[in-house]
């Protein structure tokens, strides 16, 4: 059933209609063409292009189409080349002549455009929603955990941080990435409705009606860039491939602190997996689930950009492959950002261990040198110094503060009773928030 043939004597392969056939995937955009189509319509009766009996039919059987796919009355399969063909088949079914006027001054090139751009703002605000959900979710699990930990660089303990500030280094991240689609979603808030096949109309439409009824804040200001651009897709993937590389960063650190090598955290049973064959493993396959499909994401990214990379102008049907690589990239990431939310909102984090590995590591030391800067060492001298006690202690498994005064001083006569409250881990972080506060 195709929308086209007049000008064809033999009829297309089956194995090409077969391969040409994007209803498979493009009945997700069923909605955002039916949407689009009555719009269409009612500004094709305002400026007296079809007469409002048609109009009337044409919108009620679109109404009526979009009803019963909803109730699942109707559906979405057959032999159809796309989701338009589908939708218009259909209609002139219901409602006859009437059902033919519809593509009036509107080429599939265009109407694929409009479909694909209203669907894709409607996601990536749902996006923006998830991401959101899941700030407020790392911000209270920061507050409500707000413990002394190891901060590591090189994955070595480095010096002391809090759980709330560990986790609030995510929180800026995602929040970036709020930012990054909120710019892409104003970006590409135009309407390509009216462009047509690239070259638009000899009918005098109106494009700014239909934009404004469908919630775009304008319209394309060139005909070929308006049917041919997926710029818009690629941008949106490029931040799903940003959140995914944070959400992955996130679950490796999940991954680690919850092996009884550190110990830190424990995942619930809601989002760990056990083994078939050892009964006294839990893993943590949630985070290792999305560590895994951040590849996806990334795959889909550079897939469509190498398809875009050689196109000429205006459309061409190597663009129908935008569509599976953004859906796979947007629902991969929406479903990636709902389980970290759901993982880290039922995480239990272990503040003894956390203090434990603190002491280990000598987490103070580079307080202990600034100690002797303060006193009037050159800081390359008190950096060999310090040195030279993290041997002795690591010699005589102790840390910095259980050394006596005494033992400090035969490093050092700079030392005194104050390196204690100065080294303190508590102080060392009072004193590291008030330089982030200015």
């Amino acid at each position: 059933m195709k929308l086209w043939g007049g000008r064809f004597e033999n009829a297309e392969s089956k194995l090409m209609e077969d391969f040409n056939s994007s209803l498979s995937f493009d009945k997700t955009l069923y909605n955002e063409d039916i949407v689009g189509s009555i719009a269409h319509v009612q500004m094709l009766g305002k400026c007296n292009i079809l007469d409002g009996s048609d109009v009337e039919k044409i919108i009620r059987g679109l109404n009526s189409i979009l009803q019963d796919i909803e109730v699942g009355k109707l559906k979405i399969e057959g032999d159809y080349e796309d989701i338009h063909s589908f939708i218009e088949v259909n209609l002139i079914e219901r409602i006859g002549e009437a059902g033919k006027k519809m593509h009036t001054a509107r080429s599939r090139n265009d109407q694929v455009a409009l479909d694909t751009r209203l669907y894709s703002k409607n996601m990536a605000q749902e996006v923006v929603k998830s991401l959101k959900q899941l700030l407020k979710t790392i911000k209270k699990i920061g507050e409500d955990n707000n413990y002394i930990m190891p901060g590591y660089t090189h994955m070595q303990r480095a010096q002391v941080v809090t759980f709330k500030h560990h986790m609030m280094a995510y929180y800026s991240m995602f929040q970036r990435d709020v930012k990054r689609i909120e710019n892409a979603l104003e970006i590409m808030d135009i309407s390509p409705l009216g462009c047509c096949a690239l070259a638009g109309t000899t009918y005098e439409t109106n494009r700014k009606l239909t934009a404004e009824e469908l919630g775009f804040s304008g319209v394309a200001d060139n005909f070929l860039d308006g049917v041919s651009d997926r710029d818009y897709l690629i941008e949106l993937m490029s931040d799903f491939s940003l959140i995914m590389m944070h959400l992955s960063r996130l679950s490796e650190e999940l991954i680690i602190w919850s092996t009884k090598e550190f110990d830190f955290i424990q995942i619930s049973d809601e989002f760990s997996t056990g083994s078939s064959i050892m009964p006294q493993k839990k893993n943590p396959d949630a985070a290792e689930l999305i560590r895994g499909k951040t590849g996806r994401v990334y795959g889909s990214l550079i897939s469509l950009l190498t398809t875009m990379k050689g196109i000429p102008l205006a459309y061409n049907k190597d663009m129908q492959e935008d569509k599976e690589c953004f859906f796979n990239a947007l629902n991969t990431s929406l479903s990636c950002i709902k389980v970290m939310n759901g993982m880290l909102g039922t995480l239990k984090v272990k503040k003894a261990s956390m203090f434990n590995a603190v002491k280990k590591g000598f987490l103070n030391a580079t307080e202990a040198a600034d100690y002797l800067v303060n006193k009037g060492m050159a800081f390359r001298d008190a950096h060999g110094v310090i040195g030279e006690i993290v041997l002795k202690c690591e010699s005589d498994d102790k840390s910095i503060e259980e050394l006596t005064l005494e033992e400090l001083k035969g490093f050092s006569e700079l030392f005194d009773e104050d390196i204690y409250k100065f080294i303190d881990y508590k102080n060392t972080l009072s004193r590291g928030i008030k330089k982030e506060m200015k």
